[in-house]
């Protein structure tokens, strides 16, 4: 039995092990330290999940900015881990759902990932150009993709710009 849950402080040096199993490097804990203590988090949008008392999973949703000719504040998925052992039981996709509902509730937009294709456009991404929306980094097209909300509309174009806490991943 897999709880969601927004995460608390003493989940941090959990949530921490997960990113670096997850991703055999400490880049993405990292990132996850820098945005806690940014004004880009969001604290009902950064989850875990849990089976028993251990920590298998985490997602975090964070502000990003879309410009062109206003600057807007949409969400930005990353990272998402799964412990490597709890990988493939739809932990990720748990927690996936999880977020873009609590986004969609509370008014969010779009949702920006970088990502699998294989794996995001089953909870309805599709590659940014569609939104006419731009990688501010050169990737292929279909790994860049957003996930329109309740709350789109069609001013949601432009290039993305990460915040500083990600110029280390």
């Amino acid at each position: 039995m897999i709880d969601i849950r927004c995460e608390s402080l003493p989940d941090y040096p959990a949530i921490a092990e997960v990113n670096k199993l997850a991703f055999g490097q400490e880049n993405e804990a990292k990132l996850v330290d820098k945005i806690r203590r940014s004004d880009r988090y969001i604290p009902e949008l950064s989850l875990v999940a849990k089976i028993g008392n251990v920590v298998v999973g985490h997602i975090l949703f964070s502000y990003i900015d879309l410009v062109n000719e206003e600057k807007l504040q949409v969400i930005g998925l990353a990272p998402l881990a799964v412990r490597p052992q709890f990988q493939r039981q739809g932990i990720g996709s748990a927690l996936v759902e999880a977020g873009l509902k609590i986004a969609d509730v509370t008014g969010e937009a779009i949702v920006i990932v970088l990502g699998h294709p294989h794996f995001y456009t089953r909870f309805g991404f599709q590659s940014s150009i569609v939104y006419r929306i731009e990688s501010p980094f050169p990737v292929p097209e279909d790994v860049f993709m957003v996930k329109p909300l309740q709350n789109y509309q069609q001013k949601y174009m432009g290039k993305v710009v990460y915040p500083p806490a990600f110029d280390e991943v």
